[in-house]
């Protein structure tokens, strides 16, 4: 991931300008600067060792418990954080390929009047994974409270149906922009290329009974960093469980369906 020489700038410190407490339209279109390589370039600031060897090691930052790697956002601002270390100029796709998978995160020019706007490794995880693939942050996510009991009860009798499926959850999600949607959380024994098409298929046997406008989107459970995943792991009992249907007795549903509303954010 190593990088060196001079890197355009402008667009990364032009969006970071426009991005305010609540603008999370300018927070996005910060997140689509550095995800693009002719513009996404930054000055990682390093702690330890030289650009490109073996030993670098980014500084760190710990922020309401949580780390980031400091970087600065052009040449200019890397004189005035006045750092004296040595750094490497890097996309900002390959920061977070990086950085994510250990839930660190990216904070831009710590230095500067205000101190900067920090990146949360979740949406490091965007940027190196496609923006435009999970929803814009922070979420708001509980159960859903939209009456849909034909598209459950056919999803539960083809999961059945359907022997890679351990259990399904559901959640109801409100990204920062764009449109909520109804997510299902597909916990699965097998991830085969036959698995995953059964699922595939089970999944597109059931969404006719959807009503039309309902926008559905489906969440691998065994996704350790999916926002919506981590959600419904910690507060979203399944609606279909394979292993307790095999074992208990088969109840009719309450009025309505679901379980008390749990609500939280990412």
């Amino acid at each position: 991931m190593s990088a060196s020489g001079t890197a355009a700038t402008g667009q990364v410190e032009h969006m970071l300008r426009q991005v305010t407490p609540g603008r999370y339209d300018a927070y996005e279109a910060l997140l689509r600067a550095l995800a693009t390589p002719s513009s996404g370039q930054i000055w990682m600031l390093l702690w330890h060792g030289q650009a490109g060897s073996p030993d670098a090691q980014y500084g760190n930052m710990d922020v309401d418990g949580y780390g980031y790697a400091p970087c600065v956002t052009s040449a200019q601002e890397l004189s005035a954080s006045g750092w004296n270390r040595s750094y490497e100029v890097v996309d900002g796709v390959d920061v977070a390929r990086t950085l994510y998978p250990d839930h660190y995160g990216l904070w831009l020019n710590p230095h500067a009047p205000g101190g900067g706007v920090g990146i949360p490794w979740l949406d490091l995880r965007r940027i190196a994974t496609g923006l435009d693939r999970q929803p814009a942050g922070p979420l708001r996510l509980s159960e859903p409270g939209i009456e849909v009991p034909q598209f459950y009860a056919l999803l539960t009798q083809n999961a059945h149906r359907t022997p890679a499926v351990r259990a399904l959850r559901r959640a109801w999600v409100q990204p920062a922009l764009g449109a909520p949607y109804l997510a299902i959380g597909l916990d699965v024994y097998d991830t085969s290329p036959p698995a995953v098409d059964s699922v595939r298929a089970m999944m597109q046997q059931s969404i006719g009974a959807c009503p039309d406008g309902l926008p559905v989107s489906t969440v691998a459970m065994s996704d350790e960093y999916d926002p919506v995943a981590l959600w419904m792991r910690a507060s979203a009992r399944p609606f279909y469980d394979r292993e307790a249907h095999a074992t208990a007795p088969v109840q009719a549903p309450a009025a309505g369906y679901g379980y008390p509303p749990a609500r939280g954010s990412y």
